[in-house]
């Protein structure tokens, strides 16, 4: 089963080519620049280490979100760093941070995977392409995704028509694209074997894998459903619970030596306005009292007096 099931992502069609990557390349460095939920990058650790391949995966991002992943709280960050510390400690690190500054962090000619996914515009992509370009190894591999998604000012599509025409490429067309371009002189043959491939074979490898990568994501979106179905079942038990609960509240109450000594003063409150406007006090103090809010209730009327 691929990780991170249950999480919306529009990679999901992109998992079982990561899986066959990662086997076919036998990275020794993957470098995800934009890992957001970590839909693809758990995709390539889960892979990593059913292959039982000797790489270190790094995940770099701000996880503050952009104009086309929308911003979000810190609770993606907490989430990803939970699951990454109890599957991937081992062979796994985390750089919160942008990609320009993780540069530093890496040698020269020492990625063999690199994975661009963050802001797609043209610009953002071209600059992320170039500046990560010299860590790239003689055996380097770079992936874009979102290279067939061609609204707004989603730009990828363009800059992989430039990079494609000077490298060797493959660009899946489901899932928002995924391109695959053979960097390095000495890239993987498995992967040279993709890139080369005559019209004929690449209709058949689009197909084969597109059709995998529909179900994956068919799979995952059943399962974003199923919890979905989940959450509000919990949802609407907890609210028959606490109707259930002020329900037995009620009836307590009811029954008090409390509400059955103040029953003349309700009685007689239908005739007496002072001795009514009691009654409701009184019940009201035997209600707080019964359902635990009565030192809160007190408080708020110190609070309220304070103000006049």
């Amino acid at each position: 089963m691929p990780d991170r099931r249950g999480t919306q992502s529009s990679w999901w069609g992109h998992v079982p080519f990561a899986a066959w990557l990662v086997g076919a390349a036998r990275p020794r460095s993957i470098v995800e620049l934009g890992s957001f939920a970590g839909v693809s990058y758990f995709a390539f650790c889960q892979a990593v280490v059913a292959e039982g391949v000797a790489c270190r995966c790094h995940a770099v991002d701000t996880w503050q979100g952009d104009a086309h992943a929308g911003q979000y709280d810190d609770s993606v960050h907490e989430d990803f760093k939970r699951h990454n510390d109890a599957n991937y400690a081992a062979i796994s690190t985390m750089h919160r941070c942008t990609f320009d500054e993780a540069l530093a962090r890496f040698p020269d000619g020492s990625v063999d995977i690199l994975h661009i996914d963050g802001l797609h515009t043209y610009e953002a992509v071209r600059h992320d392409f170039e500046t990560w370009l010299p860590k790239l190894s003689d055996r380097g591999v770079v992936l874009f995704h979102d290279a067939n998604e061609r609204r707004a000012d989603f730009g990828v599509w363009r800059f992989w028509e430039e990079v494609s025409a000077r490298w060797p490429g493959f660009l899946f067309l489901h899932s928002h694209g995924l391109g695959v371009l053979c960097v390095g002189a000495h890239a993987p043959e498995a992967v040279r074997g993709l890139c080369g491939a005559d019209a004929e074979r690449t209709h058949l490898l689009r197909e084969r894998f597109g059709a995998i990568g529909d179900r994956w994501h068919a799979q995952a979106q059943w399962e974003v459903t199923r919890q979905a179905l989940e959450t509000t079942r919990a949802a609407l038990e907890s609210e028959r619970t606490a109707r259930a609960t002020a329900e037995q509240r009620a009836q307590v109450l009811e029954h008090s030596t409390s509400w059955r000594l103040t029953a003349p003063l309700r009685s007689a409150g239908h005739a007496v306005p002072g001795v009514a406007r009691l009654a409701r006090r009184t019940a009201k103090l035997a209600w707080w009292t019964v359902t635990l809010q009565l030192p809160a209730r007190l408080a708020e009327r110190r609070a309220a007096r304070g103000k006049r």
